[in-house]
């Protein structure tokens, strides 16, 4: 499938700070509850990540992540999940996360 570049468009990546993160055991498959701030634009949204096995939550807070802020919340759970986190899978098929190689500005969108 071949998509145009207006439709890219609409899909809204932006840069957001971990600022909060908790675990999640409730989860079906292991996973973590973030907080991140995209600035005062957007604000503070919710997600949940299954980013366990190279991240816990003590290290979380103060990352810079890569989300798309605008598809429509998704309920994971008991909990409401407001953006997509961006990862790559690792050899194991492990999620590593995207985030940007150098210190920006949350709230950035993706060009």
């Amino acid at each position: 499938m071949t998509l145009e570049f207006d439709e890219f468009l609409k899909v809204d990546i932006r840069v957001g700070e971990v600022v909060k993160a908790e675990p999640y055991p409730e989860a079906r498959k292991p996973a973590i509850k973030l907080w991140i701030d995209f600035g005062p634009e957007i604000g503070a949204k919710k997600s949940s990540a299954q980013i366990t096995v190279h991240y816990d939550v003590a290290t979380l807070p103060g990352r810079k992540v890569l989300a798309v802020v605008n598809f429509a919340p998704r309920q994971i759970g008991k909990f409401m999940s407001e953006v997509l986190v961006l990862g790559l899978p690792d050899a194991n098929g492990d999620i590593v996360l995207l985030a940007p190689e150098r210190d920006v500005p949350v709230g950035g969108r993706m060009h």
